[in-house]
Order: C-alpha cells, then sequence, then structure tokens
C-alpha cells in the first residue's frame, strides 16, 4: 500500500503563480548629471563676475588718465607698494591654483570655453545632433532635414547676437556704467570716444569668427595662457586617472571620447596634453554605468596612483602644504604690502612746480597743481605760509571738483621781499580731513 503524500491535500499551483508572486523590486540606475551643471554654474559665475567687477567700480582702466581704478580710487605708480603687493598676492595665489587644479580653468571658468560651448550647442540644436565645426578640412555634417536655409539664418542671427553681447563686456573696464548705457541706447555723450563705434565692431567681428569657425581649435592650439598653466603641472596636481584593471568594459566603447569636445581620449592622459579638466568624460562614463549599477572608469585624481590608499584629505593636504612652503612667504609680503598700500593711500596729490613767467632777476610765479584721485566730489582749500600778508596773491583759494581730475591754480609774489632764500610752504585741506603740504625754496635776487 502507497504511503499517502504529505501535501496531497494542497491545490496544485502552476509555475507561472509561483514566480507572479515573487515580489520585484525596481531598481533605477543612479544617473547624475552633478558635476555637469556645477560647472555650467560657475561658467555662468565668472561671466556675471567679469561684468559686475567693472560695473561696481571694483576694477576698471582710466584710458584718459591712464591709471587704473579701485573702488572709485585712481591708483598711480606712486602707490607702489598698493600696485606691487596686489600683483605679487595675484601670482602667488594663481601659481598655488595652477600647480594643484592644473588646467580647471579652462574647463571651468573660461570665457572662450563657455561661449565655444554655447556654439555648439546653438549648432546642434539648429542642424542636426552631429553638426560640428572643425578645422581640419573635413566638411561639416549636416541632417538633410535640417540642411535649410531657414536654420542656418537662425544659426547666424544667434551667434551674432551673442558675439554682440560678448563684445560689450570689454567696454565695461574702460567706461563707466552710465556711459554704456549712452553707447548702446543711441544717446550722445561727450565721455565716449568717437572712435568707439569702430573699436566695438572690430570686437564683435573677432569674436563671431571666433565662436563660428574657431572655437575649441583655439582651446587646442592656440591658447598662449593654457601653455603657462602647463609650466606648473606636476604629478601632484589635479588630474583624469583611469581604472585600466576593468579596460576589458572598454574594447568596444569610446562614450568618453565623444563627450570630449577637445577630441582627447581620457583614458590615455599625461602630465602635458590638451585636457581641461571640464569631467564631462567622467559624467558619461558614471552615468553609462550606472545603468549596470556598477561606477565609472574615470576619476578626477590629486597625485599618483601608488599613494592611493592614503586618504583623500591627506593626500591634498600634503600636495597642498609642499606648494606653499615657497608661495607663502611671498604671498604673506604680498599681503602685507597690499594692506599697507591701502591704509596709506592718498585720495588727494599736491605739486608745485616753477612758472615759466620770470620777472628782474628770478621767477615770480608758481604753479600748484592738485590732484583728486577719488571718483566723487571734493572741495579743498589752499593757504600759503611763510611770506608776509600782502607779498602774494592766489589766482583761488578753494577748489571744488565734480570727480577725479586736476586742477591749477597760480601762485603770484610780489617785488616787495628782501633778498635772499624764502622758504614758502603752500597747505591743502579737504572737507573730509585731508592735509598735505609742498615745500619751495623762492630765490630773490637784487642787482
Amino acid at each position: 500500500m502507497k504511503k499517502k503524500a504529505k501535501y496531497a491535500n494542497l491545490p496544485a499551483m502552476s509555475s507561472t503563480d509561483s514566480i507572479s508572486k515573487i515580489p520585484v523590486t525596481v531598481v533605477q540606475p543612479k544617473v547624475s548629471y552633478k558635476l555637469h551643471w556645477q560647472r555650467r554654474a560657475l561658467q555662468m559665475a565668472t561671466i556675471l563676475i567679469a561684468v559686475l567687477v567693472p560695473a561696481t567700480g571694483l576694477f576698471r582702466i582710466d584710458v584718459v588718465a591712464g591709471a587704473f581704478v579701485i573702488l572709485d580710487r585712481q591708483i598711480w605708480w606712486s602707490d607702489f607698494f598698493l600696485v606691487f603687493g596686489f600683483w605679487m598676492l595675484s601670482a602667488s595665489g594663481l601659481v598655488v591654483m595652477y600647480s594643484t587644479l592644473g588646467t580647471s580653468f579652462c574647463g571651468w571658468s573660461c570665457p572662450q570655453n563657455s561661449v565655444s560651448e554655447w556654439a555648439n550647442y546653438l549648432t546642434r540644436k539648429l542642424l542636426g545632433k552631429r553638426a560640428e565645426v572643425a578645422l581640419n578640412g573635413e566638411k561639416m555634417k549636416v541632417a538633410s532635414k535640417k540642411n535649410k536655409w531657414g536654420y542656418w539664418l537662425v544659426l547666424g542671427v544667434l551667434l551674432m547676437a551673442t558675439s554682440m553681447a560678448f563684445a560689450l563686456i570689454p567696454l565695461f573696464y574702460f567706461y563707466p556704467l552710465d556711459v554704456i548705457w549712452s553707447f548702446v541706447s543711441f544717446q550722445d555723450d561727450e565721455r565716449l570716444a568717437a572712435s568707439l563705434h569702430y573699436i566695438y565692431f572690430i570686437f564683435v567681428l573677432v569674436i563671431f569668427v571666433d565662436i563660428t569657425f574657431i572655437r575649441h581649435f583655439f582651446c587646442r592650439f592656440m591658447c598662449v595662457y593654457k601653455i603657462w598653466q602647463h609650466g606648473f603641472k606636476t604629478k601632484q596636481t589635479l588630474h583624469l586617472a583611469y581604472d585600466a584593471s576593468r579596460s576589458s568594459e572598454c574594447e568596444k566603447c569610446n562614450y568618453c571620447v565623444t563627450a570630449c569636445f577637445i577630441d582627447l581620449d581620457p583614458r590615455r592622459t599625461d602630465i602635458y596634453d590638451t585636457c581641461i579638466n571640464c569631467g564631462e568624460c567622467v559624467t558619461a562614463c558614471n552615468n553609462l554605468h550606472a545603468k549596470k549599477g556598477e561606477t565609472g572608469l574615470l576619476r578626477f585624481e590629486v597625485g599618483r596612483q601608488d599613494v592611493r590608499k592614503r586618504s583623500f584629505f591627506r593626500v591634498n593636504l600634503g600636495s597642498l602644504s609642499t606648494r606653499m612652503k615657497w608661495t607663502a612667504p611671498f604671498a604673506f609680503f604680498a599681503l602685507v604690502m597690499f594692506l599697507s598700500g591701502i591704509y596709506n593711500y592718498e585720495r588727494y596729490h599736491l605739486a608745485v612746480y616753477r612758472a615759466d613767467t620770470t620777472k628782474s632777476h628770478g621767477i615770480q610765479n608758481y604753479r600748484v597743481a592738485i590732484y583728486n584721485k577719488l571718483y566723487h566730489p571734493a572741495s579743498l582749500s589752499i593757504s600759503v605760509e611763510g611770506l608776509p600778508v600782502g607779498s602774494y596773491s592766489l589766482t583761488k583759494s578753494e577748489v571744488v571738483f565734480e570727480s577725479v581730475g586736476r586742477i591749477d591754480i597760480e601762485l603770484r609774489i610780489g617785488d616787495g621781499l628782501s633778498s635772499g632764500l624764502h622758504a614758502v610752504t603752500v597747505s591743502v585741506k579737504s572737507m573730509d580731513g585731508w592735509h598735505d603740504s609742498f615745500r619751495v625754496q623762492h630765490f630773490v635776487e637784487r642787482s
């Protein structure tokens, strides 16, 4: 007699029903464009800063006076501590940035690269995803459905509008904001140079040719600034690292090469190459492998691969401290000079010259030159010491400035002085508390 099965009375279940009751969790791949949009944000911030720096008066160039302007203050070469300290401090900071971050400025902040990427985006949006401008003799590839004069016209208009907008940025460094507005709105302004329209036209033409035909060809072969940055790169500098142990996954893939707009193979980089550390290849590789639940084969790395087991913080800190050993003293010295220059900055300047007019056997008149180095109104009073009352006269005892500039007044000395040397002191005081004096020796000779 056969033994009854233990589960003979249970209802039979098909294999389909069994599989359908297994809980299934769908995991979406972690695709991220965080690095890409961080770079875009920094590129736009750089362009905005390039406009705000001169527009707010933080820094610009006064062509008429031949001087730099910082915070509405004219900076002369006589302000040595301020000028030398600023440039030395800037140079020290740039050297540290170049030796640590390499050519990241090119990929993350350079306006040339930013506007070239914008031109590439417009070209592919209007003429096809594979449309690209190249100066290697290859014919431009245009989608057959978009090879129409209307698309070409829109592209040309957009590139021209971009050129006209970017050509205004250099003007901000030479003219105040209200003068630029007069130029844009076609208003008459005596402060506008007659040749400004021609200069602006040249700027527009150069930028238009650049973003229409040259683009990233300039970054690869013509940029002297990138060559300058290469001079500070070492094996410790930020660079792309490739996981060669997983190279089998790249045998039939060139997605990172396609993502690189510099036409570089990110898997084969060296200390001196055309890489600008933009990170587009890293984003592309990570997102491609994220669909498989894996990490990408490319990453940013500071230092050599043989020290990879050390913490990222220690590698960065050690690399930075090595560079700061010789740049820190220069930076500190420059900072002291710069702060000293700001503290001792002379808002006004006084000088007294001998006039050309002579009488009898000596010079009788002197020219008193008063300079206002601030771009706002000022009032100063002039007085003379060392001469008897009534023996001299000033054409003005007070000068009023509407803005930065120079005003000359004349000091006339009469004939009633005794022979010999007379110490004459010209003093100037401003309403905001500044004062200065200039001493001259007036010689009187009797025949």
